[in-house]
């Protein structure tokens, strides 16, 4: 699988840390625990854990099969994006998690551009149907 978008969060929150501790970083220019909180990254990484394993299970699938897996991860994202408050899910994040999708995908044999022309749409739209982030 791809790296998780939150591998990169959370090493960023700790990097961050450190040079507010270590004093290289003012704490009121410290902002990476505010827009990634430990609850977000831990509800996010579930979801994403529950997406490859799906992900694995697909084995010759038809286009509901992936359209279905891709669902449940966006709905599942949803809710973890509702539950924040204040943060969540904001354009850099959706980009990221759309881009973490897709290459799950292709990575498991899934020809994503095929899949979403056989749909009328463009790749980039895959989670558009049920995203609200």
């Amino acid at each position: 699988m791809p790296t998780r978008p939150t591998d990169e969060w959370r090493r960023r929150v700790e990097n961050e840390a450190l040079a507010v501790a270590d004093g290289s970083l003012p704490a009121e220019q410290a902002y990476a625990r505010r827009l990634w909180p430990d609850q977000f990254i831990t509800d996010t990484e579930q979801v994403l854990a529950a997406f490859e394993t799906d992900v694995r299970t697909l084995a010759a699938p038809s286009d509901e099969q992936v359209f279905e897996v891709v669902k449940r991860a966006v709905e599942a994202l949803n809710e973890v994006n509702y539950s924040q408050e204040g943060t969540g899910i904001e354009t850099g994040e959706r980009e990221e998690l759309c881009l973490y999708i897709d290459a799950s995908l292709t990575e498991a044999g899934v020809d994503v551009a095929a899949l979403t022309a056989r749909q009328g749409m463009p790749r980039h739209e895959l989670t558009d149907e049920w995203r609200d982030w």
